[in-house]
């Protein structure tokens, strides 16, 4: 297989939300380090969000500075600028993630320290594209206007040895991949509640047909969450 092992790992009520006030909870904050520790415990090569996602964990609504890249030329096709023993991917396709830095920081040792790769098309603005190589942060291009997910993903393993890839939200991105077909193992800490508010689903775009797996375990954890496994 010329792609990584693509494993979903996520936080959900057992109606599917992944978003929503029920975060906030305190039992819910503390199952939280149960789906750290299982990332930590999967041990994979990368991890990989929507721009959503990063920019909550991880850039905070921080926005890039590419006015001095205007107009600069820049060499076609993808950029790496490095390997690294763990990687950060993350689909940014408009390009409006503000980097102070190539890698991640971040209190948590699975996160911390990942080299960063951004995942863009061709229209992704050529001004923001110099301002990551300034960085010194990598990019794959993956679509002319839309990502390609399989591509994305041979891109990841042929360029970076990528074989193990924690597929860790939104609901959007998770769909990409979901019908892609690119959906390996789901890994889901699931916690005791329902949440009525608004929110986000674990697919957030639907398709038909269905998804079998052969392989299932449900393992306890403290404050009444469970921990399920398919494969």
């Amino acid at each position: 297989m010329n792609r990584p092992t693509i494993i979903l790992h996520m936080v959900t009520t057992p109606d599917g939300k992944i978003t929503g006030a029920f975060l906030n909870d305190p039992t819910v904050q503390a199952l939280c380090e149960d789906y750290y520790r299982i990332h930590r415990e999967y041990a994979a090569d990368a991890y990989l969000c929507g721009r959503i996602t990063f920019e909550g964990s991880f850039t905070f609504g921080r926005q890039p500075s590419t006015q001095a890249f205007a107009g600069q030329p820049v060499d076609s096709g993808d950029y790496v600028a490095c390997h690294a023993d763990k990687y950060a991917v993350v689909i940014d396709t408009h390009g409006r993630l503000g980097w102070t830095d190539h890698c991640i920081h971040d209190d948590d040792p699975g996160y911390d320290a990942a080299h960063i790769i951004e995942v863009v098309t061709e229209q992704t603005p050529k001004a923001y594209l110099a301002y990551l190589r300034s960085l010194s942060i990598s990019y794959l291009i993956c679509g002319e206007t839309q990502v390609d997910p399989l591509l994305l993903c041979e891109k990841l393993f042929s360029l970076f040895g990528i074989r193990k890839l924690m597929l860790e939200g939104g609901g959007i991105t998770d769909s990409l991949f979901l019908q892609a077909g690119l959906v390996d193992e789901m890994s889901l800490v699931m916690v005791p509640m329902i949440d009525g508010t608004a929110g986000l689903s674990l697919f957030e775009q639907k398709q038909g047909g269905t998804l079998s797996f052969t392989h299932t375990k449900a393992v306890p954890l403290s404050h009444g969450g469970i921990w399920l496994s398919l494969r």
